[in-house]
């Protein structure tokens, strides 16, 4: 936000606005020019203006206007903050604690009028720090994936529970001692259609095709009917589902974005094994909520753990005062997903330098397998986890893959993520995994949460996730092995070279499709033997079961700039 620069330096140094701007511009006869100024910010909701009308040497009156920031947080502090700006004459004001985001609007707007008022020439907003630079050897990379279930957030006007349930991903690097190197965490939350928020901004799920949930499907907080999930809305709507990173912007939690919070913590990990993040975590933190403690905890318990902690404990915190979130509850378990993926790693082996780090997630619906012996239809969804590392020319140096595959009851697996739907909703169960119904589950709360809770990805599984040719670990690893050293770009090509139009498989030669055998024919000898390459894998890498493709473009899109130096 163009002047926040100006704002941070001022409160940083704990200086007047005025001497701020010593020596820039300040009116001769008087600190300001007198009259009336207007400064605009960004706030949770939308703009927020300052009015700001001055004499020679002082503020005179202040007017804030937030019209689109929440009425019981941000629209309740505009009053606190219009009278500190008028006491304190100045824009370095303290705030309102839980109303960050506003608060730093009002800041920011008041400093544009201020500065408007003392002839002072806003400077452009200087560019983004570069990574810093580490060396580190014997690298890893891991990806964790853990799903947490929500009873809420609350209930809708009509009384019907909302729910909802976050699947936590993190992708780390790791050195020889464990230590993180680099990390990129995001959340993927999926939710009741009762929620009271725009369908831009929730991924709602009313349940698998044929169940049916109370709906707001315009975000103003009242029931609009009931939404019936057909195959048509499951289809169509799944594959737009976007994850809190992805969300940017329009994701705002008190004091700023998630992304902006989360980046933060990341920050913070760094350099620290997964016992010191727990470590702090247990001792920093709130054991009623999971967020870091401060002075501003107003719960007993929160009260009594920070003040037992010295000064230079709580110094400790300022690290992530900037940072309000939990990192450990029913919105995401983010400690755990961290020390999921550190346990999950594996060396790279191939690296000489790491230039960015990408997180891609994506979801993929699919109607089947199939249906069982009641002739009710199976349905299931796939979130493809690509968590990618590549060098200055966009080459990738390290890629972990990974899937988390959610279905119906009926299906016939026996270690499957079964979701019977919402609580309150119903679905045919194959309760031994022998290809009859033998009962209908009702889901209730507790079940909702045992379900969620145990959810294990296709990696987790494995020696009993098996494909035609492997399990679907030796299959992915196989193909992960023929990416390395490949762009993104070079890996759309690959793609579109070796792999069939049909289902997204590698072409071996013995598809039956005649497709498949006139592309397969079109082929060189050289190129044939490229295909044998991955011989040893026959899924697809792009159809129903996951957009593993679509995920490796996405982690590249989103990739962040690191430096680490592999030795």
């Amino acid at each position: 936000m163009k002047g926040i620069y100006r704002l941070l330096v001022c409160s940083f140094m704990a200086v007047s606005l005025a001497g701020c701007a010593s020596g820039t511009g300040s009116a001769a006869a008087g600190k300001y020019t007198p009259g009336t100024y207007t400064g605009t910010a960004d706030g949770y909701g939308g703009p927020v203006t300052v009015e700001i009308t001055v004499d020679a040497n002082s503020v005179t009156d202040v007017k804030i206007t937030g019209d689109k920031e929440t009425a019981a947080v941000g629209g309740a502090a505009l009053e606190e903050l219009t009278k500190q700006v008028k006491d304190k004459q100045s824009a370095v004001i303290d705030g309102v604690s839980g109303a960050t985001y506003t608060s730093t609007a009002v800041k920011e707007a008041a400093l544009q009028a201020l500065n408007e008022a003392m002839g002072i020439t806003a400077t452009a907003a200087p560019t983004a720090a570069a990574a810093e630079a580490v060396t580190a050897s014997g690298i890893k990379q891991g990806v964790g994936i853990v799903s947490t279930p929500r009873l809420g957030p609350g209930k809708d006007e009509k009384e019907t529970p909302v729910y909802s349930f976050n699947e936590t991903v993190a992708y780390v690097i790791t050195d020889s001692e464990d230590k993180i190197v680099d990390l990129e965490v995001d959340v993927l939350e999926v939710i009741t259609p009762n929620h009271d928020a725009s369908n831009e901004e929730d991924n709602f799920l009313a349940g698998w095709p044929g169940q049916t949930y109370s709906s707001d499907d315009d975000g103003d907080g009242k029931i609009n009917g009931d939404l019936a999930e057909t195959e048509d809305i499951f289809t169509s709507e799944l594959g737009t589902w976007t994850t809190k990173r992805q969300k940017g912007d329009a994701y705002k939690l008190n004091s700023g974005t998630w992304t902006q919070e989360m980046d933060i913590f990341e920050n913070f990990f760094k350099g620290k094994t997964v016992s010191e993040i727990k470590d702090w975590y247990a001792k920093y933190c709130s054991d009623v909520n999971g967020r870091p403690l401060t002075d501003k905890s107003d719960k007993d318990e929160d009260v009594a753990k920070y003040g037992k902690l010295t000064d230079d404990e709580k110094k400790t915190n300022d690290l992530v005062s900037g940072a309000t979130m939990s990192v450990h509850d029913a919105h995401g378990d983010i400690i755990g997903a961290i020390e999921k993926a550190v346990n999950n790693a594996k060396p790279v082996e191939t690296a000489a330098s790491i230039k960015k780090l990408g997180l891609g997630i994506k979801v993929t619906p699919r109607l089947g397998p199939g249906k069982d012996d009641k002739d009710v239809p199976v349905y299931s969804f796939n979130t493809v986890v690509d968590g990618m590392a590549f060098d200055a020319d966009g080459k990738i140096v390290s890629m972990y893959t990974d899937i988390l595959e959610v279905i119906t009851p009926n299906h016939d697996g026996a270690d499957d993520n079964s979701f019977t739907g919402w609580p309150g909703q119903s679905y045919n169960a194959d309760t031994n995994a022998d290809g009859k119904v033998e009962e209908v589950y009702t889901q209730t709360e507790d079940t909702f949460q045992a379900q969620i809770s145990k959810f294990t990805t296709k990696r987790d599984l494995g020696d009993k996730y098996k494909m035609n040719s492997g399990t679907w670990t030796e299959e992915i690893s196989a193909y992960e092995g023929a990416m390395l050293g490949k762009t993104t770009a070079e890996v759309d090509e690959w793609f579109k070279t070796y792999f069939s139009d049909v289902n997204g498989r590698a072409l071996h030669g013995t598809s039956d499709k005649d497709e498949d055998k006139t592309k397969y024919a079109a082929l060189t000898d050289d190129q044939k033997k490229e295909i044998d390459s991955i011989s040893s894998a026959t899924m697809s890498l792009s159809d129903a079961h996951g957009d593993i493709i679509g995920t490796i473009d996405q982690a590249y899109a989103n990739a962040k700039d690191t430096d680490i130096t592999v030795k």
